[in-house]
């Protein structure tokens, strides 16, 4: 394990290791390690017999599942770069992506084939490859596309050796910009393994450890609980059924995890639509917290009733591959509301425009440096010299930090909300609203949400004031264009909003307005 560089390393040690142990569960049934291993190399060498080389992009569209996990090890395997689409995004919304980062081959989940089938036609795609089962036999006459497991399993699972070294790109994982369409933090094996182990230092994570996981792996956060896990030779038990909490909760019990993951949202659930009080977790040892800010109210009564496990506080960013600072439990009630200090092999501090250190209590950006920072954002130079300045990455959140050295997030400089584990650009919302031909002015902020922690509310001007039902024409209009978490929770219809002399919307007064009506 000292020895372990590259990410898909985490699970061919593992493999030599535990070969025969549990190492991930989902839908009642639990793999080995041994198990997807062998598909992974599998899959590995089918991809390099359809052309695939080092440095190619390989991109994929699958939820949370041993189909993923396998998909995931085997793009690594042969040096190529990981690609994993938000399960959530539209055909056109995946359309920009593969363009934005010159993705040839699709791997789609059996589930998703239909959603995503307008890009079989696509010129820039060579392969569309179905995890299915053989179930698509109608399309088989389409030499475009290839269905798993079938198209692999003549391939040899022995170990594959590619020459890579840690510098070399690993996955570009998008993220919501702030002009508004996404953006790829490209990651190398360094960042990803250097972040990885931060995290099991702090966490103390050991092959007994079991996590149970209801976070996307396509998200950052999702993908460190799979990439920690496998490194140590613990276990993933994956539960995709958190529209009914109780369900998720009884896995926990029959499974016995030691740890469980979630953002704000996650936990507000749990805490007011489930029998959370009314169970027992013996084996529950921790709890972590990321993806946005929760209020130290809830985080003070999911410290209760998840008692004696330990609650993480911790803080990150994609472009940070995942973690940047975390909360030690026993500061927790000396510190509620801190996001902590700089994980192990990370520099975290509050800095001016021009990256000098700022004194104790005194506003700032935070800023980080350390290994697991992103090269930068794939094909976008200009984005990236916004964020990577002064030998430092600059968040986009405004902090302060006490004389002890435990930080605080005041606020965001960027025009981004989170919902639930989510970004999403204020912008992008805009302009799919100004799209539609009867809106003449739009606003979208973010607003407080019990369920979501911020959810979108957008302030809408129409240019023909009689229109009926907009509010369902709208939605119906966006469901097409934008991510379903994407499309705003609330509208509200205006004569007008509030500008400045040029001419630009002031969505400061109406972040104020809003806040006087709580």
């Amino acid at each position: 394990m000292a020895h372990t560089k590259f990410v898909h390393s985490f699970l061919e040690d593992s493999a030599q290791r535990y070969p025969d142990k549990d190492a991930f569960f989902v839908n009642n049934r639990w793999y080995t390690f041994a198990y997807i291993e062998r598909h992974a190399n599998q899959l590995a060498r089918f991809l390099i017999d359809l052309g695939v080389r080092k440095g190619d992009r390989v991109a994929f569209y699958i939820e949370n599942s041993v189909e993923y996990v396998i998909t995931y090890y085997a793009i690594l395997k042969i040096g190529a770069i990981t690609v994993a689409l938000n399960t959530e995004a539209t055909a056109m919304n995946v359309d920009y992506i593969l363009q934005d980062c010159d993705v040839q081959n699709l791997i789609v989940g059996q589930k998703f084939y239909k959603r995503l089938q307008s890009l079989i036609e696509k010129d820039y795609l060579t392969h569309f490859i179905v995890w299915n089962s053989g179930k698509l036999k109608n399309e088989s006459s389409n030499p475009k596309i290839k269905s798993l497991p079938e198209a692999c399993q003549s391939f040899p699972s022995e170990l594959i050796h590619r020459r890579i070294i840690d510098l070399d790109v690993a996955s570009i994982v998008y993220t919501s910009g702030s002009t508004g369409q996404p953006r790829g933090a490209t990651l190398t094996h360094l960042n990803i393994v250097t972040n990885t182990r931060s995290i099991v230092d702090y966490l103390e994570l050991t092959a007994d450890d079991r996590i149970m996981v209801v976070l996307p792996f396509y998200y950052i956060y999702g993908k460190s609980l799979l990439n920690t896990h496998f490194f140590v030779g613990g276990s993933v038990v994956v539960d995709n059924r958190f529209m009914f909490p109780n369900v998720v909760l009884k896995t926990m019990q029959e499974q016995k995890v030691t740890g469980f993951s979630g953002v704000p949202s996650t936990f507000t659930i749990l805490l007011h639509r489930s029998n959370v009080r009314k169970m027992q977790f013996d084996s529950l040892r921790y709890v972590t917290q990321a993806g946005g800010a929760m209020a130290p109210a809830v985080q003070k009564e999911v410290a209760q009733v998840f008692a004696p496990a330990k609650l993480f506080i911790m803080y990150g960013a994609t472009e940070a591959s995942a973690r940047l600072s975390y909360l030690d439990p026993e500061e927790l009630p000396r510190k509620w509301g801190s996001i902590g200090k700089g994980i192990p092999n990370v520099d975290l501090f509050i800095a001016d425009a021009n990256g000098n250190r700022l004194p104790p209590e005194t506003q700032g950006e935070i800023v980080a440096r350390g290994a697991n920072i992103m090269l930068g954002y794939w094909n976008h130079p200009e984005e990236t010299r916004k964020v990577l300045k002064h030998g430092l990455y600059y968040t986009g959140d405004l902090g302060v930090m006490d004389e002890e050295g435990f930080i605080y997030v005041v606020g965001r400089s960027k025009d981004m909300i989170k919902i639930g584990g989510n970004r999403a650009s204020a912008k992008e919302i805009e302009d799919a609203l100004y799209e539609h031909p009867q809106v003449a002015d739009a606003a979208v902020i973010g607003v407080a949400d019990d369920t979501l922690g911020e959810a979108p509310k957008a302030f809408v001007v129409l240019k023909d004031r009689e229109s009926s039902n907009m509010e369902e024409t709208l939605r119906n209009f966006l469901a097409k264009r934008l991510a379903s978490y994407k499309i705003p929770k609330y509208f509200e219809f205006r004569e007008n909003l509030p500008k400045n002399k040029s001419g630009k919307i002031q969505k400061l007064k109406l972040v104020e307005e809003e806040k006087q009506k709580q």
